[in-house]
């Protein structure tokens, strides 16, 4: 196993180190959440989705193991994710995988995920997300997160303030963890880039490698450094991963809805930012490779739980013009408040009551040297993506 906690970019990292791993030839299970437009996104085996009859067998399988444990009433009733974490584990069983890359959920000492005893801990960028669960610092967060780590383990960090490093360097002290830090350890250049991916170069502890990346975003070099620095640490361990297949397999990797160019004319970017440190990361990437475009109109839909101030104000300076919506996910923060934060700002944005209206709207009033943003969650990212399913890039 491979299991990796984290505030941003776990989801990013988790796909670049099962991509690799199936390109060294080993078969791969990759659990993630949560998904775009279906559900079995979140249960993979070397790129596959698991199929909707095993997804149908299995829940039938769980089913009385379900409702035993929820007799018992020790914790409450069982939730989606330990439900969908159970099916996870039992399908790559089933598989026979050789490897299991997982995804923590929004914690780590707790989460559902945090049964497996990993070959390798990752611990991506954290920030204040989920405050109401994990707490209201960033060094109470980092704990939470921290948990995942066990004696013995290597773990690796990606860059992190001050404040959660040393927390990570606690807990790896405690536990005997052999600690590799990205952006010190393990280093990266700046790219080149156009709207495909970019190219650019990852300093690892046993080599270096030059690499093609089909993501947009900085911070995905980062993340490329982290899932680099992982695949070494198996190395290490005597898997068999060539520096050959870090290239390959990095090359190849899929991760949807995260800065993703869907088309040119004009440039439609979506993006599942959906806390202001990755409303930030969206502005900074945005002002660096779409700085020559004309107008920028954003589209925008959030979660109930999220912090609309904040990534309100991350986003709202860029952009011409505003059209606030709403996915159709249970969760989904209603128009009002965000318009509210908009109009703090001085801005007066345009409702779509869905997605789909959103996209149509945005696109009648585009020209084809502008910019359209959907942003907000991956609920809005994924029914985005749907509506525009046909757009040739």
């Amino acid at each position: 196993s491979v299991h990796i906690a984290g505030t941003k970019g776990k989801g990013s990292t988790a796909a670049m180190i099962a991509s690799v791993l199936t390109a060294s030839g080993y078969t791969t299970g990759l659990y993630t959440s949560p998904h775009l437009s279906d559900l079995r996104e979140r249960i993979q085996v070397d790129g596959e989705l698991i199929s909707e009859i095993d997804l149908i067998n299995l829940v039938e399988k769980l089913k009385p193991e379900v409702e035993t444990v929820n007799l018992r009433d020790i914790c409450g009733p069982l939730t989606t994710f330990e439900l969908l974490t159970a099916l996870g584990f039992l399908y790559f069983a089933l598989k026979k995988v050789d490897f299991q890359v997982v995804e923590a959920g929004l914690g780590g000492r707790l989460d559902a995920t945090n049964v497996v005893r990993p070959e390798v801990c990752i611990i991506t960028s954290i920030s204040l997300d989920h405050t109401d669960v994990l707490g209201d610092s960033l060094t109470q967060i980092a704990a939470e997160k921290a948990g995942i780590i066990k004696l013995g383990a290597v773990v690796i960090t990606s860059p992190q303030t001050d404040e959660v490093a040393k927390v990570i360097e606690k807990v790896c002290l405690e536990r005997g963890a052999e600690l590799v830090r990205v952006g010190s350890d393990v280093t990266w250049q700046e790219p080149d880039f156009e709207v495909k991916g970019q190219l650019f170069k990852v300093n690892g502890k046993l080599a270096s490698y030059r690499l093609s990346l089909p993501l947009l975003g900085r911070y995905q070099l980062e993340n490329a450094a982290t899932a680099v620095a992982a695949l070494e640490a198996l190395t290490t361990k005597d898997f068999n991963i060539s520096r050959s297949d870090i290239i390959s397999g990095l090359a190849k990797v899929s991760w949807p809805g995260r800065l993703q160019v869907v088309s040119r004319s004009p440039f439609i970017l979506i993006d599942g930012a959906h806390n202001p440190a990755s409303a930030r990361s969206l502005r900074q990437s945005i002002e660096y490779y779409f700085k020559d475009l004309n107008r920028a109109i954003l589209v925008i839909g959030t979660s109930a739980d999220k912090d609309i101030a904040g990534i309100v104000s991350e986003l709202y300076p860029l952009f011409d013009k505003v059209i606030v919506t709403r996915s159709r996910h249970p969760k989904a923060m209603v128009a009002p408040l965000i318009l509210a934060e908009f109009r703090k700002h001085g801005v007066k944005p345009w409702v779509a009551e869905t997605v789909p209206d959103a996209v149509l709207l945005a696109q009648a009033q585009a020209s084809p040297r502008d910019l359209i943003c959907i942003t907000g969650s991956l609920f809005v990212a994924g029914e985005a993506l749907e509506q525009l399913s046909g757009v040739s890039l």
